[in-house]
């Protein structure tokens, strides 16, 4: 198995801001896997948050290469197990290399990833289509120039709930609202029962992470289901966010990739938590790769390759929130 690497920025249409930065280009890590004819591709985006860089997942996989490339005929979940100890400090290049993986046993099986796994797409919930903090006029002409079903709102400003009654004004949309720990524990209490009747769904991680009596307090008293991400990274956390959070966001290049997901996914849903997977502005490849867990989840924030001014790759399309399928076996991507 040959092991490819390639580096990319990826220009946004728009500068994307949340409450602790903002972007106008994402950089990204784009792993090809080559084996017998076929090829595997996967992605993962650097993020200051949690401290990684394209270079370093880079030079992290170049150091296993030798342990990589002699990989042949394993199944994701063996190969997932053998990659893990030599990546468990760098989860992002661990995603990349899973979805590659993914994808070329798949497309190896001659199935798409869901027809392997035994999902039916019957019943997939839409994607949602994310607005950034600006200008109350900035954010509003965004939604005029991509009418969608559902938007996630990007707060943690002094005018939050004057922001959401503006933009209400110009759409019948659902409204989800992500914070990104912008919150405390009485604003968000109080913010929840105001937005509730602005036609809100849900609060995604108002408050810090690792504030868990805050999250405790939070969930007694919310009259908005609250959905965990920045406090739900790796599989460990899913038990953690029980009784704390009404849902967990799973982002694939925080724990590990598509193998973990799942796992991560199916113990939510034993424990009675929603499930949602977001992402963390992939283009087409990392897009494509979530498509195929839809059946499992109950929210979806798929929308990183509609925000880019230019993507890389062609996979799963969007249109009006409906996700449409590749004909191409495995995640079905090509690179443009």
């Amino acid at each position: 198995m040959e092991l490819i690497l390639r580096e990319y920025n990826l220009k946004l249409k728009h500068t994307f801001t949340i409450s602790r930065e903002s972007i106008d280009f994402q950089p990204s890590l784009i792993v090809e896997l080559k084996s017998d004819g076929f090829s595997g591709f996967g992605e993962a985006t650097s993020n200051p948050y949690y401290k990684t860089t394209v270079p370093m997942m880079m030079q992290d996989l170049e150091e296993i290469r030798h342990i990589i490339e002699p990989t042949e005929n394993e199944t994701p979940d063996e190969f997932w197990a053998k990659m893990h100890p030599y990546l468990k400090d760098d989860m992002f290049a661990l995603c990349a290399l899973d979805l590659a993986y993914n994808d070329l046993y798949a497309r190896k099986k001659g199935k798409k990833l869901y027809e392997l796994w035994n999902y039916t797409i019957e019943k997939n919930p839409l994607t949602d289509y994310t607005i950034g903090i600006a200008s109350i006029d900035k954010m509003v002409s965004k939604m005029q120039e991509l009418p969608w079903p559902i938007y996630k709102i990007k707060l943690g400003t002094k005018e939050d709930i004057a922001i959401v009654k503006e933009l209400r004004k110009h759409t019948n949309a659902i409204f989800r609202i992500d914070a990104n720990c912008g919150w405390g524990v009485e604003e968000t209490i109080n913010n929840a029962i105001e937005l509730k009747k602005l036609g809100v769904e849900f609060l995604e991680q108002p408050m810090k992470a690792d504030n868990w009596e805050a999250h405790k307090e939070v969930f007694k008293h919310s009259v908005l289901p609250i959905i965990a991400d920045e406090s739900c990274i790796i599989e460990e956390d899913v038990a953690k966010c029980h009784n704390h959070f009404h849902g967990v966001n799973v982002k694939l290049v925080k724990c590990g990739g598509l193998t973990p997901g799942k796992r991560m996914i199916e113990e939510a849903k034993k424990l009675g938590l929603k499930t949602m997977v977001g992402c963390m502005t992939e283009s087409t490849v990392g897009i494509s790769a979530i498509a195929h867990l839809l059946p499992q989840l109950d929210y979806v924030d798929m929308d990183g390759a509609l925000l880019l001014a230019q993507d890389i790759a062609t996979g799963v399309t969007i249109k009006n929130g409906v996700i449409h399928y590749s004909d191409l076996n495995g995640t079905g991507v090509t690179l443009i």
